[in-house]
């Protein structure tokens, strides 16, 4: 029994019927080749039961304590049915791309029920004329709860799933696995009682880490107006979400990304990519004739996972630091050079306060009130009314070489994220074996128009693309 942390609680405590904490990963996966056996619902379902031993989420459960005065807690479930989490549908015909979009955004909006262990897979066959993908492709879309994983403990279960080669020698491994009984009220709530002793101590290290963080080093380098970011600005994507969601998203080759890095001095891809969102989001919104009239702001998750904690027993570690998008500026580079110089100060500010400090600040608080503030700022939709970033991009590095799952080879790996009241704009970076794709979670209500921002989205990537050759050609 594992009780969870501070910051993993928040997740459970801020989901609502309307905003649920999952995040999701997508494979699709290349038909068999001629003379090849497809793979079967049944070799899916032989493939989890070999490799359930690989990872702690797959089987454990969250056992929550009397009235939520405490974090609950991970126990390995005695009633685990792989069968219940491993499901198998079709997309109908003709299997296009707006169909697939429309079936995963469902899938995402669905709530996973968290008296069971919080993950979800489905097998989606039917994939026959999506543009790029060989007919009789096939998609598994792997949805576990945020409490569990963040970017990095979700790249692992996706490794222990996926082969290097094709039909490697299954190495059998002895699962030691033993299923927990539900504890007892009693048992929890005088484990609540002893952890409020804790709080003390917990207030003393928070401002001690203030302190620190307030050095005259530290605030010499921020006292510049450029690294103040202003979230009193509002946009659609800053209310309360609805229940439908809508998803999209598009594939880049990640040389092109790079060619477009190398023209601005040292400037990163994740930059890139934020200035192409930006790109996005400025002509999204001045079709709808809702330019703001203050900047825009970003907030990027940074995993704070240490070499040490590769291999941590699920969970999150991550901070996150928030970067001006420069949705002000028209030209595609001078827009990448304001996000790359917002971007470094950004990320100093995030390493001087460090996510010890975060975690700290939450662990301060008991978690029954904490647990009761989290359910009455989401139920009386104060979460959508402070001030929040205008939307989220999160990066999530994947192998530069393939992947397979039971012989068939990975050939596009998405992401999506979680939307929640205040933020409903979500773009997850994944990339994969060459390919980068760039994607997008909104709220039907916001984005009733999602195949527009896709145009958006690809529209921002080409002026980039294009002002880098014009750059290029010019120096030569």
């Amino acid at each position: 029994m594992k009780q969870l942390s501070p910051t993993d609680t928040l997740f459970v405590n801020l989901e609502t019927p309307r905003t649920p904490l999952h995040i999701s990963s997508l494979q699709v996966y290349d038909p068999p080749a001629a003379g090849e056996n497809p793979v079967r619902f049944k070799d899916v379902l032989q493939r989890y039961e070999q490799r359930l031993g690989r990872s702690s989420v797959f089987r454990r459960k969250l056992a929550r304590v009397a009235f939520d005065l405490d974090s609950p807690y991970w126990i390995e479930d005695a009633d685990f049915d792989l069968e219940f989490h491993v499901r198998h549908i079709a997309l109908p015909k003709p299997g296009d791309w707006r169909q697939f979009c429309i079936l995963i955004a469902r899938l995402q909006s669905q709530s996973l029920d968290l008296s069971r262990p919080p993950w979800e897979a489905y097998v989606i066959e039917g994939l026959d004329n999506i543009n790029g993908l060989p007919s009789g492709s096939w998609a598994m879309l792997s949805k576990t709860h945020h409490a569990a994983i963040d970017g990095s403990t979700g790249n692992q279960m996706a490794v222990a799933l996926h082969d290097l080669e094709p039909y490697p020698v299954e190495i059998k491994v002895a699962d030691t696995w033993k299923p927990e009984s539900e504890p007892g009220q009693l048992k929890m709530l005088g484990k609540a009682y002893l952890n409020l002793f804790k709080t003390p101590k917990q207030i003393k290290t928070m401002a001690g880490q203030v302190i620190k963080s307030r050095s005259n080093k530290i605030r010499s380098r921020f006292d510049s107006t450029s690294h103040i970011h202003d979230l009193k600005e509002r946009i659609r994507f800053n209310a309360d979400v609805s229940p439908q969601r809508v998803f999209g998203g598009l594939r880049i080759e990640l040389s092109q990304l790079k060619h477009i890095k190398n023209v601005v001095k040292d400037a990163t891809l994740n930059d890139v990519l934020l200035s192409i969102v930006s790109g996005a989001m400025r002509h999204y919104l001045s079709e709808k004739n809702e330019m703001p009239d203050g900047p825009l702001t970003v907030m990027v998750p940074i995993s704070t996972r240490t070499k040490e904690g590769v291999n941590a027993d699920g969970g999150n570690e991550v901070a996150a630091m928030n970067v001006k998008m420069c949705i002000d500026i028209a030209d595609p580079l001078e827009r990448l050079k304001g996000i790359h110089s917002d971007a470094v100060a950004s990320k100093a500010y995030a390493d001087a306060v460090g996510a010890d400090m975060m975690s700290s600040m939450i662990e301060s608080i008991p978690a029954g009130l904490m647990s009761l503030g989290m359910r009455a700022a989401a139920k009386t939709g104060l979460m959508s009314k402070a001030p929040t970033p205008h939307t989220v991009v999160t990066n999530v590095p994947g192998p530069q070489f393939p992947l397979y799952f039971c012989g068939a080879k990975s050939s596009l790996a998405m992401g999506l994220g979680c939307l929640a009241d205040g933020s409903g704009l979500f773009h997850t970076v994944a990339s994969y074996n060459g390919y980068l794709s760039l994607t997008f979670l909104s709220c039907k209500e916001m984005m009733p128009d999602p195949d527009f921002y896709h145009q958006c989205i690809n529209r921002s990537f080409k002026e980039h693309l294009e002002a880098a050759d014009v750059l290029v050609n010019a120096k030569e």
